[in-house]
């Protein structure tokens, strides 16, 4: 047992390492050298855990997803939920942050950033899958649409937010999308229930958090005395 807990936190030094180092450097420019300068760990023990600089970003992408959140009884709060505790991650969490910079980085032509967009909107489809499947949705909905509309909703709205504020008014400029956006997915009656405020994520986040080792990886999970809605593993 405590090898596999030196084994997590090492993976999780490594992730933290690269993370900084594809923020300040860019995916191409960033090198397996200066990772394992900054992590402080060797090249045998990189290697152990990521077998390229790419296995390297994936890890780093799947921290998007890497926490589950309280079961609520409407699919559409979980998925209010998630974007906002999202907006709130990434203004506090430098892992998440270089998660969501390199899906974006135009220049990272050599790193394939589909897993990244394609790990989100599956978690989306599914969220929406489960919210048409209890009546929530308008019957014209279609949900695979509607994930990669809101996860480009997302994107957008976080780069703006990034290039205005450093991402310091991002809840806010989250609220008002889902604001615009429910509207025209949601039944009127489910739409009238749900809390989309600025608020939230920090009072979902207050509940509490704890780390769990989930196939060879820290998973953070929310903690509620219920069984999770969703587990992410990643890839």
């Amino acid at each position: 047992m405590a090898r596999q807990e030196r084994a997590i936190r090492t993976r999780r030094t490594i992730l933290e390492a690269a993370a900084a180092v594809f923020d300040e450097r860019g995916y191409t420019s960033a090198t397996i050298g200066e990772i394992l300068d900054r992590a402080g760990v060797t090249k045998g023990a990189l290697y152990f855990h990521f077998g390229s600089k790419e296995e390297l970003a994936v890890g780093v992408f799947e921290e998007q997803l890497a926490i589950t959140l309280p079961p609520q009884s409407s699919k559409l709060q979980e998925l209010v939920d998630s974007g906002l505790v999202l907006a709130r991650r990434l203004r506090s969490e430098p892992l998440v942050r270089a998660s969501v910079g390199l899906a974006l980085d135009q220049g990272a032509m050599d790193l394939d950033r589909t897993p990244a967009f394609r790990m989100w909107i599956d978690q989306n489809v599914q969220m929406l899958a489960e919210a048409k499947a209890q009546g929530e949705l308008l019957p014209h909905v279609d949900v695979a649409e509607t994930a990669e509309l809101l996860v480009g909703g997302f994107s957008g709205v976080q780069l703006l937010s990034q290039l205005r504020c450093q991402r310091q008014d991002l809840e806010r400029r989250i609220v008002v999308m889902f604001e615009h956006f429910l509207p025209s997915i949601a039944v009127p009656a489910v739409l009238a229930r749900l809390d989309i405020s600025a608020e939230r994520a920090e009072r979902v986040l207050a509940q509490g958090q704890v780390e769990l080792p989930v196939q060879g990886r820290v998973q953070v999970q929310v903690q509620k005395g219920a069984v999770p809605t969703q587990v992410s593993t990643g890839a």
